[in-house]
This record gives C-alpha cells, sequence and structure tokens, in this order.
C-alpha cells in the first residue's frame, strides 16, 4: 500500500517491516485488512508530526543502534512533584542531574490520572497531571534532556484506563463502540467462567477480576482495581488507538517507553490471561511500529512478576521485541543478602543472570519507587534449610528494625499475617542504617553504614546493564516519615520513600566530612571507574567466582584485554577471599598491586580490582 505522497524516509522504514508486520496484524484480526490501511495511515501521520530536531536524532540512533549499551550510560528514577515540583522545576535541576552523572532519566508516572493516588490509572494519555505542567512543558523538557545528553524515559501503561477515561465515559452512557473496547457482559455468566482460570492479582486490596458497571447496567473486566477497566485488544481499534497514544509521547520527546503491565494485555477464555502468545505479537508490533515512525526510541519492558519468564519479551534476533527488562528480582536478593551477610543467594541469582545471553540489556537497581517483594530462589534457599514463611518474616523483621541489633528502618506494606505477603518499604540509607546511627548519635555505626551504602552502589555499577539510582540515593537522603501526617498518603507504605528530595541535603554533597558528601564522592567515581574500563561493557564476559567465604560475593569480569576482580564483603567484620588466580593486580581506588590468591576485604567493604593482560 505504497501512497505517492510519502517520504521516502518514512516509505523506506515502512519496506523493510511492512511483510511481517501485516502478517502479524492480518493473523490476529483475522485478515481484517481495512484496519490495517488505518493503522498505516495514522504511522505517517504520526511521522509527519515528528519534530525535525528527533528526525535528526532517529537518523543517528540508526547509525548507532546499540547506544544504550554504552557503558557510561546512568539513569536515575524521580518523581517529578517530589524533586521539583514541577515540569519547568525540573528542567531548573539538569544541570545538578548532570553533575549525578546521569545520561538517563526516568520520570514516575505523570500523565493525568484519576482515582486513587498511586493507581496509574491513566484517564488522558494526551496530558500531564496539572499540577506538573501541559504537555508542552514536557516536550521541552525532553527538549532540554537531549541538548544535555539525557534520555528521557516514561511508564506507558497498556493494559487499562480510568473509568473515568473518554472512552469509559462513553460506555458508561451505553455506546457500543466504546464498550467493544473494553470487556462488557450483559450478566454474569462469563465473567464467573473467566474466573475458573484467571488468578487474582489483587486478591485482598481488590479481589475478583470483574465489577459491575451501574451506568451501564454490565459486568467489566478490571483485572486490578474496580477503577481500572481492562482494555480489549482483540479490537484493532484499540491497537491502533494505543499505539497512536505512545508514538504522540514519542514525538513529545520521550526517549524510552515502559510498557506497563503489558503481560496481562491478551484475554482468552480458559486461560490464566498472562503472557499469552497473542501478547508478543502485539509487542513485536509496537516494536515494528516505533521502528518505522521513531527508531529513536526504546521499548523496556516489566519482568518485575517473574524475570526468567519475562525474558521472553526480549523477543529474538529475528523477531526482536523490547530493547531493556525492567527486573526487581536483584533488588529482592540485594536485600536479602543485606539481612542475613550471606551472599549466596546472591551469586547464584547474579550467575544466572550473567548466563543469559549478554544481548540482553536490563535495568539495574537498589531500589525503586515501589516496595520489595520478595521475589527469592526458594528452591535454592531450601538446600540450606530455609522455609519460605519464616525467611520472609525473619528478611521483614531485620530490615523493618524490629530483629534484636539490627539498625534497618523499614516498613511493611501489604502485611497480611494469613498470607505472610508482607513487603518492604524504606529508602537505602535508612535500609543500611544511616537513619538508626544518626538517631543513636553512634560515628562508628554511621561509618558502617555508610561503607555498606556505598558497597551496594559499587555492587551496582558492577552488575552488566543500565544502573539506574534512586533520586536522593546519591547523597543518602533517609525515609520521610512525615508521610503519617499527611491524609492523602498515610495509607500506602511505600510513601515512605517517596518523600521529597532534601536539598539541603544536597547542598553538602561537596563536604567529605559528612556522609552526604562521601557517598556523592563514592557514587561520582565509581560511575567515572566504570566508564573508563572495557571489563564494564555490556558484552563483557562475566561470572561469579568462588571466594571460599559465604560473606562475600566475588564477580569477574574481562574484556578486551582487560580483567577486573570485585570483592563485596556483606559481614561487618574484615572478611579474606581466597580466589584461584595466579595474576597480579591493580586496586581501582588505592593504587595498590594485590595477588589475588588472598584478598582481605574490610567489613561492608569492596574492592575492584584490575588485571591488564599486556602487563
Amino acid at each position: 500500500m505504497i501512497q505517492p505522497q510519502w517520504k521516502p524516509e518514512f516509505e523506506s522504514r515502512l519496506r523493510r517491516q511492512a511483510d511481517d508486520l501485516k502478517w502479524l496484524f492480518c493473523e490476529i484480526y483475522h485478515n481484517d485488512l481495512s484496519a490495517y490501511d488505518d493503522l498505516i495511515a495514522m504511522l505517517y501521520r504520526q511521522w509527519q508530526a515528528r519534530p525535525e530536531d528527533l528526525k535528526t536524532l532517529d537518523r543517528q540512533r540508526e547509525d548507532e543502534p546499540r547506544w544504550y549499551r554504552d557503558r557510561g550510560l546512568v539513569g536515575m528514577r524521580l518523581d517529578v512533584a517530589a524533586f521539583a515540583g514541577t515540569l519547568k522545576g525540573l528542567q531548573g535541576k539538569l544541570d545538578y542531574l548532570a553533575e549525578c552523572g546521569v545520561s538517563f532519566l526516568y520520570l514516575m508516572p505523570l500523565l493525568e490520572t484519576a482515582g486513587e493516588p498511586g493507581r496509574s490509572a491513566v484517564s488522558d494519555y494526551g496530558k500531564v497531571q496539572p499540577a506538573l505542567g501541559a504537555m508542552k512543558d514536557l516536550a521541552r523538557l525532553a527538549q532540554k534532556c537531549h541538548q544535555k545528553g539525557m534520555s528521557l524515559g516514561l511508564d506507558f501503561v497498556l493494559n487499562h484506563t480510568s473509568d473515568r477515561h473518554e472512552w469509559a465515559r462513553r460506555a458508561k452512557a451505553g455506546e457500543k463502540e466504546y464498550q467493544d473496547r473494553y470487556f462488557f457482559y450483559d450478566s454474569w455468566e462469563l465473567p464467573n467462567a473467566y474466573e475458573q482460570t484467571m488468578p487474582q492479582e489483587l486478591p485482598l486490596a481488590a479481589p475478583g477480576n470483574f465489577t459491575w458497571c451501574q451506568e451501564a447496567g454490565k459486568a467489566v473486566m478490571t483485572t486490578f482495581y474496580p477503577d481500572q477497566w481492562d482494555l480489549n485488544y482483540m479490537n484493532p481499534v484499540v491497537f491502533r488507538e494505543m499505539a497512536e497514544a505512545m508514538l504522540h509521547l514519542c514525538n513529545q520527546g520521550i526517549d524510552i517507553i515502559r510498557l506497563d503491565a503489558v503481560p496481562f494485555i491478551w484475554k482468552a477464555l480458559g486461560t490464566s490471561c498472562r503472557n499469552l502468545r497473542q501478547v508478543h505479537t502485539l509487542v513485536r508490533m509496537l516494536r515494528m511500529v516505533s521502528e518505522i515512525v521513531c527508531p529513536a526510541v526504546l521499548l523496556l519492558g516489566d519482568a518485575t512478576a517473574d524475570y526468567f519468564q519475562g525474558m521472553a519479551y526480549f523477543g529474538t534476533a529475528e523477531k526482536p521485541e523490547c530493547h531493556l527488562m525492567d527486573q526487581a528480582a536483584t533488588m529482592a536478593a540485594v536485600w536479602h543478602t543485606v539481612a542475613t551477610r550471606d551472599a549466596r543467594l546472591l551469586g547464584h541469582h547474579v550467575e544466572r543472570l550473567f548466563s543469559l545471553p549478554r544481548e540482553f540489556t536490563f535495568l539495574q537497581y537498589l531500589r525503586s519507587q515501589d516496595d520489595v517483594d520478595w521475589q527469592l530462589d526458594f528452591g535454592y534457599l531450601g538446600q540450606f534449610g530455609t522455609q519460605e514463611n519464616s525467611h520472609k518474616r525473619y528478611l521483614n523483621d531485620y530490615l523493618s528494625g524490629k530483629w534484636p541489633g539490627s539498625t534497618a528502618r523499614g516498613e511493611l506494606s501489604n502485611d497480611d499475617p494469613r498470607l505472610n505477603s508482607a513487603r518492604l518499604c524504606g529508602r537505602t540509607a535508612s535500609l543500611c542504617g544511616l537513619e538508626a546511627a544518626r538517631a543513636s548519635g553512634d560515628t562508628a555505626a554511621l561509618a558502617r553504614a555508610v561503607r555498606l551504602d556505598i558497597l551496594l552502589h559499587a555492587l551496582l555499577f558492577t552488575l552488566s546493564g543500565v544502573p539506574v539510582l534512586c533520586s536522593g540515593d546519591e547523597i543518602g537522603q533517609e525515609n520521610d516519615p512525615d508521610y503519617r501526617l499527611d491524609p492523602a498518603r498515610k495509607e500506602d507504605r511505600r510513601n515512605l520513600h517517596r518523600g521529597k528530595m532534601d536539598w539541603k541535603k544536597a547542598a553538602l554533597r561537596a563536604d567529605l566530612n559528612t556522609p552526604e558528601g562521601q557517598l556523592f564522592s563514592a557514587v561520582s567515581r565509581l560511575q567515572a571507574l566504570r566508564s573508563q574500563y572495557s571489563a564494564f561493557d555490556c558484552d563483557a564476559r562475566s561470572c561469579v567466582l568462588n571466594p571460599g567465604n559465604d560473606h562475600i560475593l566475588a564477580i569477574g569480569r574481562s574484556g578486551r584485554g582487560e580483567q577486573i576482580l570485585a570483592l563485596f564483603n556483606f559481614s561487618s567484620d574484615a572478611q579474606i577471599a581466597w580466589i584461584k588466580d595466579l595474576s597480579l593486580y591493580t586496586d581501582l581506588f588505592t593504587g595498590a598491586t594485590i595477588d589475588a590468591g588472598a584478598v582481605t576485604v574490610q567489613g561492608y567493604g569492596f574492592r575492584w580490582l584490575l588485571h591488564k593482560e599486556d602487563a
């Protein structure tokens, strides 16, 4: 369907994708060629609307398709309101972010929402939350970011809209065209049939997968919350309209689109309605759509529920889906290790990650804006006699400071003793003990907490992928207990680590006599060293080594004639790592020459050791 008015650039990109795109579209939408033509016409409109500066960026990144795998890329996850108040305010903080070494900003959900705070129920994909500004402010922010060499990432919720979205309002009013964009049923017969095989995602907070819509007199599918209506992707109009909404955001300058709740987007009676084959078809089509209109843009998949199952969302070399994957399992393994001081599970987890194809690129982080769900390999832990229920209770007790001697200061969310489902909230510094040490005035404990915090960041920069800081961690910002005083925030424990950025602490970042200065300096140096050595490349060979000491995690990385030996001691006491290696290494922080056969690592300390083959 080549049109004479099409520009050669668009036509060339479409030709590369057209055969596969048409095949997949017609397969999933039963040869609806009219709907396919509507999709292609929409793609051309969005390509025409794309600003010239972004089209220039498209061409640059087409020439450097692996730009996002650069070892110098560092992200930061932040909430615009908490960090800077508004999108315009965030523009004024870009110099600070550049000083932090950040080259990728991952903004927490900011599209217009309706309903309960924090639920990400989008009511308009074309608007940002009024308190943060307007869509033109987002476009201007993206432009400023690009001028500073920064990329911008944003969540895009695929599975559902708010029940106050225009489509939902018209569906409530009885318009069948809009009811067909959701799952509406005149009686409970089919909803009850779905419930036989469809798990409940939130059995306590929002039991069941359907809600009765009083206005329409029908039941509607609501996998998450009653005010979040599942979209019906069996309707080709839904795919086209959601793809257009995504491309519109890309045309504002968004570089990375996180496909939120993607495993849920295809429903079939008699199945779990999770991770079905058709989901991969839809994600594959979104990848092709973006490569036609805006090839500078990356798709970020969400594998937080089951990251090894989620690996399928990378697709294959011939049929790629997502460029990047977001997975929270590393975060859970890290905090397990802090609480137990036993690095074996973390080593097992990291070894599994290293065993995956090197092309797989992950976001790596210590903390997110969400809570820590204990997604641990309890099958592996079982060989040491660890029982899942009692171990989860121990982890939560230790990291919330209830365990004798613990200096961690977290809080629990979703705490139901019957289900043992509690998750952990808290900022990195508070979980490492800074908050407790300050309160007690114990200078030795404060020094230990700072060392542990730096150790965790060193681990973050050692792993393959894109390291992502949580805003405030770079200066050791602690928990915000005042959230309990705000009626709108007190019910969500995650607000403990979602407080406003402490700019008074940030002002101390140059003072090495303060924890803020020590942490900021350490994180900056870690970033600089990571960008300097080829052994930290995403394509470098990586493995977990046996240090002969359960308190120590040992990682080896090698590439282009360089070998990095990274050692992390999760004990508060000095430990020795025994490595079967006759090479001599240089400590990247002290410059000392070290025999790797027996390396002492101070309590809550780490070492980055370098060996060059030509030496």
